[in-house]
């Protein structure tokens, strides 16, 4: 967006007018026009439905459906409710729950960006009135009900609008992978129908102008920053986009609001197509808007106090319900960080935002642990004795917190001679929730952040169960390497036990999706008669109802023994054995033995995302400590470099020993040129692992590990 851009925009919303007159209407008048919100009561037990004709119902009533799935865009489904507790709170819709929001709190901060140096803001009166503007715009450029609007580019306000706007228009919000091919994007746009894509810039405009002939559907792009390099009718900019809102009747937004239900989907999250074509995930008006109350509820969230930054991937469910949803139904302020935020900008935005909340993927905590190491590193003297000491008595008081028993001698002097001074160098001085998801987290970097009296909790869910479904909570709540338990409203049923205590994690309640987008043979695949929906994933609990993620089902590895073994603990034993490891990949399927690929720690371009062969500084040093001076990859494969690879044998040694039998033990190893990577392929947009495509990569190496001698 330009700079007049902007000020056009703030003179816009600064027009509207907000009123609460007596009989508890709400009314917000935007040049001229009035859109009217009705104040309702919350009702716990009582659930409207209706049959009648669509203009005598109201967009909060329950549409009436013996169904707990469906795959049909205007289908209703039958809500999951229990009689009682969180899951028997009233369904409501999107545009509802923000316009009672925008009633109370018409003027705290909805959402702030950085532009040109300085902090443009949304009230909530602004923002629901923007929203508004951008439904009705997207109803002249010709958006059907039903049909998607794709969303593709870093995270904004006319993302957050685009999305909303759609939602409320009738559409189906769609985010699409920022690092999706043209290909990836045609599929996506025509398995949702897209009638509209709003794109951040020239490069993801031209991802859909290379594939637009084959999208029947399409009828308009729009950009929302930089200038317009493709000049064609159907391309248009922000600004433009936004003024045709003032060629809309308000009767036009009316009529499309009361078509909807809570019950109807409103938005499409697409699958990151790890073993095949993406499905579009279709969550509904309450999957959204009951998990986003529901989740902060068992937080204890404080409504109009919550500040959050916005960097994660919108495309992905978590940022979505964090960064959208979770922020609406409490009030929060959302604060986005500037696009290059992974490449070194986030911590800045951080120390002038100061969030209440912080939710970060693994790399993101690993990155951050380097950073604070190297710092360290350069510290001696009495400062470098005080923080070691101070770091030993944080790891064993925050282990004390979570078993329940009392904090250690010198506690308090730690936490303010130490703690909170680094708390406050980080921008987590107010900080109440630390949170990593998406992928797992080594033990090293979790007991790395307890030492400086940062408990992370994690948190485990899917796009099919609208993001969370168990997460940890602070204090004894918590458990290292645990992903927590349920919260109020959801169930979890571990199916087809083993002798160990692992079976299959099924979920039920209200955030469970409606199915997925046309797709029945998917759908029936995931959900069972009763409604659970199966993950595919393989977790256990302890005595206290912890969840553990033990694997998956699709990537057990069934030796030519017989034997069955799941993967994903024996690679995390490695990890931990060997700090210098990034990713490895178990191999065995089929085999006599097992063997595994492993990839080292190393540096990223910046700009493309690519790894690089220089060694990160903890893998330099964890190389020093065992005898080498290996600065790259190179290094220690050209050579080779003896130290580091025996080294490397002794961890798994190390991890071997944990084996549950000797089937179990890796037998053969090799150490891969390059780390995985998003744009090598071999991790998926979420940073999932794509083992098939791996395995594919370097079959070489594999056939290598088991060919006769």
């Amino acid at each position: 967006m330009s700079v007049v851009g902007i000020s056009q925009s703030k003179q816009q919303v600064d027009d509207v007018k907000v009123k609460v007159k007596v009989n508890g209407e709400f009314e917000i008048n935007h040049n001229n026009s009035a859109i009217n919100i009705a104040e309702k009561p919350t009702q716990e037990m009582s659930v409207p439905t209706s049959n009648g004709p669509e203009g005598s119902r109201d967009m909060d009533d329950v549409i009436h459906s013996q169904k707990l799935w469906a795959v049909g865009r205007s289908d209703p489904v039958r809500l999951r409710m229990s009689e009682r507790g969180a899951g028997a709170a009233k369904p409501i819709t999107v545009p509802s729950l923000l316009r009672q929001v925008a009633q109370k709190i018409p003027n705290n901060t909805a959402l702030a960006v950085k532009r040109n140096g300085e902090w443009v803001q949304w009230t909530y009166r602004q923002y629901y009135a923007d929203i508004c503007r951008t439904a009705k715009a997207f109803i002249k450029l010709g958006l059907e009900p039903g049909s998607g609007v794709g969303i593709i580019g870093f995270n904004s306000p006319e993302w957050f609008l685009a999305d909303l706007g759609a939602i409320f228009a009738g559409g189906l919000a769609t985010g699409i992978y920022t690092t999706n091919t043209p290909e990836a994007c045609e599929f996506v746009a025509s398995d949702a129908k897209i009638n509209i894509i709003v794109a951040e810039n020239n490069q993801q405009l031209q991802k859909f102008i290379k594939v637009k002939d084959k999208l029947p559907h399409l009828k308009a792009i729009i950009q929302y920053s930089g200038e317009i390099a493709h000049r064609e009718s159907f391309v248009y900019s922000w600004e433009d986009f936004m003024k045709m809102a003032d060629n809309v009747p308000d009767s036009e937004l009316e009529n499309r609001l009361k078509n909807l239900a809570p019950n109807k989907c409103c938005t499409l999250i697409y699958t990151s197509g790890t073993t095949g074509n993406p499905k579009g995930v279709m969550l509904s008006h309450d999957n959204l808007t009951w998990t986003a109350k529901a989740t902060g509820d068992s937080n204890k969230l404080r409504f109009g106090e919550e500040i959050s930054v916005s960097y994660l991937p919108l495309s992905h469910v978590a940022a979505q319900v964090l960064d959208i949803y979770l922020s609406i139904s409490f009030g929060g302020s959302v604060h986005f960080a500037q696009p290059d935020a992974l490449k070194g900008t986030l911590a800045q935005t951080l120390k002038d935002v100061r969030p209440t909340t912080f939710f970060g993927v693994p790399r993101v905590w690993e990155k951050m642990m380097e950073k604070l190491m190297s710092i360290g590193k350069q510290t001696t003297g009495l400062k470098k004795k005080i923080s070691t000491w101070a770091k030993g008595v944080g790891l064993k008081g925050n282990y004390n917190i979570q078993n329940g028993s009392g904090l250690p001698f010198g506690w308090g002097i730690a936490n303010a001679v130490v703690f909170a001074k680094i708390r406050a160098a980080l921008g987590f001085d107010r900080c109440r929730f630390f949170i990593s998801g998406a992928a797992p987290i080594t033990r090293e970097t979790l007991e790395y952040f307890l030492s400086l009296n940062i408990p992370i909790a994690e948190v485990y869910g899917m796009s099919e169960s609208t993001g969370p479904h168990t997460f940890g909570r602070t204090g004894a709540e918590n458990r290292v390497m645990s992903v927590g338990f349920e919260y109020g409203g959801t169930q979890t049923k571990l199916a087809n036990i083993d002798s160990d205590g692992n079976g299959e994690i099924c979920m039920y309640g209200r955030h469970v999706l409606m199915g997925y987008l046309e797709n029945e043979e998917k759908t029936k695949e995931t959900m069972d008669e009763e409604g659970w929906l199966h993950s595919g994933d393989i977790g256990k609990k302890d005595k206290d109802g912890f969840l553990f993620i033990t694997g998956r089902i699709k990537e057990i590895i069934i030796t030519a023994g017989g034997e069955n073994i799941a993967p994903v603990p024996i690679e995390d034993a490695v990890k931990e054995c060997i700090p210098a490891i990034s990713n490895c990949m178990l191999i065995g399927d089929k085999k006599k033995f097992l063997a595994m690929l492993i990839t080292l720690r190393t540096e990223v371009d910046p700009d493309t995302m690519e790894p690089l062969n220089q060694l990160t500084s903890p893998a330099m040093e964890w190389c020093r400590a065992e005898g080498s001076t290996a600065t790259t990859v190179s290094d220690i494969l050209d050579r080779p470099d003896t130290a580091v690879l025996k080294a490397i044998q002794a961890g798994i040694d190390k991890a071997n020993s944990q084996a549950v039998s000797r089937a179990a033990k890796i037998q053969k190893w090799s150490i891969l040129p390059k780390d995985f990577s998003i744009p090598g392929g071999e991790l998926g947009p979420t940073m999932k692992l794509r083992r098939p495509i791996v395995a594919k990569m370097y079959l070489k190496t594999i056939d290598a590990f088991y060919a006769e001698k």
